[in-house]
């Protein structure tokens, strides 16, 4: 039971996360492309969400980093990479192009497998495709 409580603990929050993400509407593609709609149909939503989030991430972060390492870990495992490079900066864009494209990002794709229809599943596979292309050619030049 002991080596089942990470896989436990990871279901529950990313449960939480997805139940935040639905109820916020973050999985309506909609709401995200009027987010993107600066000078048309302006949603300002989405940003209460982020901030909502990063506000909380900021509170709870340095409480959590006081303790000697994580309840279910053996240790923290925190980014190493401060720097910001082109690669950092080109990753950007593209996800932000997609993102605008598509109306959804990574976590609200997967919270909205559960509406399965066409839409959901194209974009569904081309993040896995263009996922696993990335990975191909990165290994290719590193």
């Amino acid at each position: 039971m002991m080596a089942a409580l990470p896989w436990i603990a990871a279901l529950l929050a990313g449960t939480l996360f997805g139940l935040g993400l639905s109820v916020a509407q973050m999985i309506d593609p909609a709401k995200v492309i009027n987010f993107l709609d600066l000078f048309g149909t302006w949603d300002p939503s989405l940003a209460l969400v982020m901030f909502g989030g990063l506000v909380v991430n900021a509170i709870m972060t340095p409480l959590i980093l006081k303790r000697k390492r994580p309840i279910l870990a053996e240790h923290f495992r925190l980014p190493t990479k401060i720097e910001i490079d082109a690669r950092l900066i080109i990753g950007g864009i593209i996800f932000g192009i997609g993102w605008g494209l598509a109306g959804y990002c990574p976590g609200p794709i997967i919270t909205s497998i559960s509406f399965i229809n066409m839409d959901i599943l194209t974009v569904l596979l081309a993040f896995i495709v263009g996922t696993a292309a990335t990975r191909w050619v990165l290994s290719k030049v590193s």
